[in-house]
């Protein structure tokens, strides 16, 4: 009888389990009671001998009992499973496991050589009794296991598994809607915050009534005969009686502040200078600019997921780098994902497991290994390049293993039924054993399935285990991606239309495919690129020129120059490249197809600003002091607008993810560069183009001169007059907003928005769904959503244990492994516990462990395994070649191996385990020693890359992993919540075991960032809040001014998280790196009215409406709209990241920026705003002012 012979090595572990298990067998065929409780029921002749054929054993409930809980729970480490799957057919009682037991074996086959029926009641008649030998707990403590295969030990007892952790629990109901503790606080904070605002308000304005009773007027609405602007001032340093004349108090004396005072001082004399020279300016700038473009030579685009999404100094790249190299590369995978189609009528998809369906699998089968590929002039084909873990059979995951992969054997084996009958004894049946001659677990190539019923699966999931190199240095897998590459052609060419006639889908994926379409995804949005610039080229067209009239369009219009400034966007950005390119840093694809946009948008701003500064001069200058003026006008806010949004872009550079941070420089540089040119070639060019208007030339054809006779007077050059978008802010906007109630109403509304985003922000969630990231049309799209719905097992999960200490001096062999005698508190029993709360663990099952089954392989009880010569060298199994040839059929006990003895006695062992010199010489054996039927502990192929034996001859072991499974992880939040959860769990078992312990699962690299994103996101806000602050606070001089600024920028960021909590956007690198940005962005909507406010003269409420009147018609065509008209043409992108990252938040950021510069800002500068930066002094007739002193 072989049954209880194969089955020792898997019981060893346990002594406890495998002393009952013995019994049962010394029992029934040595007992010297036997006769008492063993009654033959049937004898057959063999050979011309009779023998027996069936009996029944009579067996009491109490000992199967106690036997199945003796050895349920213990492991078979190599596949990740229970024992009893192998020995018991996954039995979940002792009559399952009795009845298994007890099936006859076909001659020549493991098992039974006769039926036996175990029967636990006798007959009333018979005299035959009940075997109920003595039963060993798996708690024993002389024949004690361990706690991962007896969890119920006394030795377990104190330690319970870990509980899943507690959920926030604060929460209210309020019918049938769920508050958070935090959200209905920020109500309360709310209502009372409104309250005494409103009752602050309402005080004030009674008192302000019973101070000035005439005062019923809005307070926004004064005589334009006393607004005081410091335009007007800076016109020329003569206008200075004017100011006096118009406020009878003022004296001599008007001063702002010492910084103003400089720049405004700077860009007048600056803006005379270029006036005066702008060939050189244009030239010089231009050419410098070029210069930078040089390094355009050395371009070159990243798309390496790793290198674009994996930072420096990552801890799980560092980790992934060990791995690598000291044991080996995960496997590269290919999968195919064959899934019916759901019922039109219930949404549920039928079964897959058809005889239909597998020929259907049979012929996509062929197809792939017919494919060859071509690699510098040879032909790879799978067989090449494919995991060969045992033999030389391809370790393919699909359900045709069952058949061998051989599709005459489909019919041999029984059809289907043999399929849902493998499902159930995979571990066991020896027709079930795959191709490559290991147990194939169904759960890996069904999907679609609940529980263990995969007769219901409702797809096929097939995977191609391809070798994997470290490609860092040369083109190691090469041949790996020219054969990928032919895969996914077969398969959108061939196998997809198969398999869509046959009423089903088909999803696949190569281990190249995210790179490839990375690199497809570079030119998807060309299109939508270069209509977003000729749709804002039109608009800054149309928007840089005078109001149109019909005989003078052709003056008046200013088509050249909004394309010249197109240009010099463009050119900023070629410049920042190249400077980049020539240092050495790669380029990515979201710097090519975004930042100009990005730029332009930026850029075109202060084009109409500066534009619209020089038009609203009088004619009555000279155009050198029309410009002057203007740069000295705007020069200043546009200055802070740049610097901030420079600052801001710069802060993102401290985002890890190398992707966005290469994306923040080039920004940077590019905005900086567009600044600087805007400022001087730009400037150079609308002196130009003023010249060209002047002298009647037509626009885009300056050569061509129209008579004079043909232009109205002053047609083409006119100082403009107030447009409609002007007279609405100044008749209409300032006069609403200046209505108390107004005022109350716009402040309790924007700060009741600011506490619902903060309370909204708590629900983003981190991550960055891959979908989003491709194409839209991309085939890995459907492919990812089939991975979600389908697969029903996790990313493999190593634990990897550093510098292991094998000597016999060391406790760390006890302190890592599971069987009897380890330490209750291994590495491998916490990992057992951790796999019983697998909702908070995110481990699926316990280890796969070498250890454990390298000690197995080595005691005396496995005597099929460990075995050598009387020489000393290795002996085989007696069924595995040399001691037994495959062709010679069912294997004798002589021959060639009928000298071979066991390693060791127990005398040989140190409390069962081995010594250092043992261990030493022994464990390549182990790693070498094939399993089989006779002894299934064999660690070739299981675990033939799990130990880094480079070195082991000191003691030390560099590496060694124990794999086991993540639970099937769905969501972006699941693969945060696993590495977070693998990575606290490693750093407790370091801590308590003093081993260097880390785990390690493919997708940790994409990953890390996520477990302190907020942390990240919160960091850099803050810095380029605090940034934009500092510049303000310079430029300005004013802290309370800054201080409003910065609240409002505040405002606007906490808004746009908000929004992004309602559209679902995630919290990555990328949307970081779009809230940093957003502030400097942010800042165009607020610094040009607040600028233009703090240089206004005038009580609060007529400097805030003058503030609107004169910049808030162009912070809303010159910045809203263009921005705007811009990434609504992104809208229509076909990457789905263009349209979530930069559509919907910067869409969100214009309209939030909007509201918040033109509607809230005006209304806190009335009732809060800073003082004005301009002091009219009295008596100081003989002092000049400190702006004619800038004239």
């Amino acid at each position: 009888m072989y049954t209880h012979m194969d089955a020792i090595p898997f019981l060893v572990g346990c002594p406890a389990c495998l002393r009952n298990f013995l019994n049962l067998f010394c029992e029934l065929s040595c007992s010297p009671n036997q006769s008492l409780f063993i009654n033959v029921t049937s004898i057959a002749e063999l050979n011309g001998n009779m023998t027996v054929d069936g009996i029944d054993f009579y067996v009491t409930d109490t000992f199967g009992e106690e036997l199945y809980n003796s050895c349920k729970e213990v492991k078979f480490g190599t596949m990740n499973t229970r024992a009893i799957d192998f020995i018991g057919a996954g039995a979940r009682n002792f009559k399952e496991w009795f009845a298994f037991i007890g099936q006859k074996a076909p001659p020549g086959f493991p098992g039974s050589p006769y039926a036996i029926g175990f029967k636990s009641i006798v007959p009333e008649l018979s005299k035959m009794e009940l075997m109920n030998v003595s039963t060993y707990p798996c708690g024993d403590t002389s024949l004690g296991c361990s706690c991962g295969d007896c969890p119920l030990s006394p030795a377990c007892s104190s330690s319970e598994p870990p509980s899943p952790p507690k959920k926030d629990s604060c929460s209210v109901r309020i019918g049938s809607l769920k508050v958070t503790c935090v959200e209905i606080s920020l109500v309360i904070l709310y209502i009372v915050l409104v309250s005494a605002f409103f009752g602050w308000g309402l005080f004030r304005q009674k008192r302000e009534r019973s101070s000035h009773p005439s005062s019923m007027e809005p307070l926004l609405n004064v005589a334009d005969n006393s607004e005081i602007d410091v335009v007007n001032l800076r016109k020329d340093g003569r206008l200075l009686s004017e100011v006096q004349d118009m406020v009878p108090q003022a004296s001599n004396g008007v001063h702002i502040s010492v910084v103003q005072g400089y720049m405004s001082s700077f860009y007048r004399r600056y803006g005379i200078w270029v006036a005066r020279n702008p060939t050189l300016v244009l030239c010089s700038s231009v050419v410098i600019v070029l210069l930078l473009c040089l390094g355009l030579f050395r371009f070159q685009v990243e798309t390496r997921p790793e290198k674009l999404w994996v930072g420096r100094g990552s801890k799980a790249a560092e980790e992934k780098q060990f791995f690598d190299s000291h044991l080996a590369p995960f496997y590269r995978i290919e999968q195919l994902i064959i899934a019916t189609m759901p019922d039109p009528k219930h949404g549920k998809s039928p079964s897959i497991v058809t005889e239909d369906n597998i020929q259907l699998l049979f012929e996509v089968q062929e197809k792939v290994d017919g494919i060859s590929a071509n690699y510098s002039g040879s032909m790879v084909s799978l067989t090449d390049i494919c995991l060969k873990p045992l033999g030389q059979d391809c370790a393919t995951q699909s359900i045709l293993q069952y058949y061998k992969m051989d599709p005459e054997n489909y019919d041999t084996f029984g059809g289907v039924q043999h399929a849902e009958y493998c499902f159930q004894h995979y571990t066991t049946a020896d027709t079930c054993m795959s191709a490559f001659k290991a147990p194939l677990d169904p759960s890996t190539a069904l999907g679609g399935f609940s529980g263990s019923n995969y007769s219901e699966a409702s797809a096929f999931v097939v995977t191609y285990p391809v070798n994997n190199a470290i490609d860092e240095v040369g083109n190691e897998n090469g041949k790996a991606v020219a054969w990928e590459k032919a895969f996914v052609q077969l398969a959108k060419e061939e196998l997809l239309p198969m398999i869509q006639s046959s009423n089903l889908t088909l999803s696949f994926s190569s281990e190249s495919s995210i790179e490839e379409e990375l690199k497809r995804e570079s030119t998807a949005d060309v299109i939508t690129i270069i209509i977003s610039y000729l749709v804002m080229f039109a608009y800054i067209s149309v928007t840089l020129g005078d109001a149109p009239h019909l005989s003078s369009f052709y003056i008046s219009s200013k088509v050249l120059l909004g394309l010249s400034g197109v240009l010099l966007v463009l050119l900023s950005v070629l410049g920042s490249v190249g400077f980049f390119s020539a240092i050495g840093v790669k380029s990515t694809l979201i710097i090519m197809e975004v930042i100009p946009f990005l730029v332009l948008a930026v850029g075109v701003d202060n084009m109409c600003i500066l534009v619209h500064a020089v038009k609203r001069q009088s004619l009555e200058l000279p155009l050198e002091e029309r410009i002057s003026n203007a740069l000295v006008e705007v020069g200043p806010s546009i200055t802070l607008a740049s610097f901030s949004e420079i600052l801001a872009f710069a802060v993102g550079s401290f985002i890890p993810m190398p992707a966005c941070r290469v994306f923040s420089m080039f920004a940077a540089l590019a905005v900086l560069l567009d600044f600087l040119l805007q400022v001087t070639a730009f400037v150079a060019l609308i002196v130009f183009d003023f010249l060209r208007a002047e002298d009647n030339r037509i626009d885009c054809f300056p050569c061509i001169k129209l008579p004079s006779s043909s232009v109205e007077p002053n047609e083409g050059n006119n100082e403009s007059k107030d447009g409609l978008l002007a007279r609405y802010m100044k008749e209409v906007h300032a006069p609403i907003l200046g209505l108390w109630g107004v005022k109350l109403l716009v402040i309790a509304v924007f700060f009741g928005f600011t506490l619902a985003s903060i309370a909204l922000c708590t629900r983003i969630q981190p991550g960055l769904e891959q979908q989003i990231v491709l194409p839209r049309d991309s085939y890995l799209q459907g492919y990812f959503n089939n991975v979600t719905e389908h697969l029903r097992i996790g990313p493999p999960l190593y634990f990897v244990v550093k510098d292991y200490n094998y000597s016999v001096e060391s406790r760390h062999t006890n302190q890592i492994c599971s069987i009897s005698q380890c330490d209750s508190v291994s590495l491998l029993n916490e990992i057992s516990r951790a796999s019983l709360v697998p909702e908070s663990s995110y481990i699926a099952k316990p280890a796969a462990s070498w250890l454990d089954d390298f000690l197995v392989w080595l005691s005396p009880e496995a005597f099929g395994c460990c075995r050598k010569f009387i020489n000393g060298s290795y002996c085989p199994p007696d069924d595995q070649p040399q001691c037994c040839s495959p062709d010679e059929g069912p294997c004798g006990l002589g021959g060639a191996c009928k000298d071979c003895t066991t390693c060791f006695r127990h005398s040989d062992l140190v409390s069962d385990r081995p010594n250092t010199e043992q261990f030493r010489e022994k464990l390549p054996w182990f790693l070498n020693a094939l399993p089989s039927a006779d002894c299934a502990k064999g660690g070739h192929g299981a675990y033939t890359n799990s130990v880094d034996l480079n070195g082991y001859e000191s003691g030390i072991i560099r590496a060694s992993e124990f794999r086991t499974y993540h639970t099937p992880l769905n969501k972006q939040g699941d693969f945060v919540n696993s590495l977070r959860a693998a990575r606290e769990f490693s750093s407790r078992i370091s801590s308590s075991l003093q081993m260097n312990i880390f785990p390690y699962s493919v997708f940790y690299i994409f990953f890390e960032q996520y477990l302190d994103i907020w942390k990240i996101a919160l960091i850099n806000i803050s810095v380029a809040l605090g940034a934009i602050f500092i510049v303000c606070l310079v430029v300005t001089s004013s802290i309370w001014s800054s201080a409003i600024i910065l609240l409002v920028l505040a405002m606007i960021v906490v808004d746009l998280m908000g929004v992004m909590a309602i559209l679902d956007i995630q919290l990555n690198a990328v949307s970081v790196v779009n809230l940093v940005m957003s502030i400097g962005i942010a800042v165009e909507f607020c610094v040009h009215i607040a600028h233009a406010f703090l240089l206004s003269h005038g009580d609060r409420n007529q400097r805030a409406k003058k503030a609107l009147s004169t910049m808030g018609a162009s912070v809303f065509s010159g910045i809203t709209l263009t921005k705007l008209v811009g990434v609504i043409v992104l809208f229509f992108s076909r990457s789905e990241i263009f349209v979530v990252y930069y559509f919907q938040m910067y869409l969100a950021l214009v309209l939030i920026g909007f509201l918040h510069g033109l509607v809230f800002l005006p209304v806190a500068l009335s009732m809060f705003g800073p003082p004005s930066s301009i002091i009219i002094e009295k008596g100081q007739e003989d002092e000049p002012s400190a702006l004619s002193q800038t004239s």
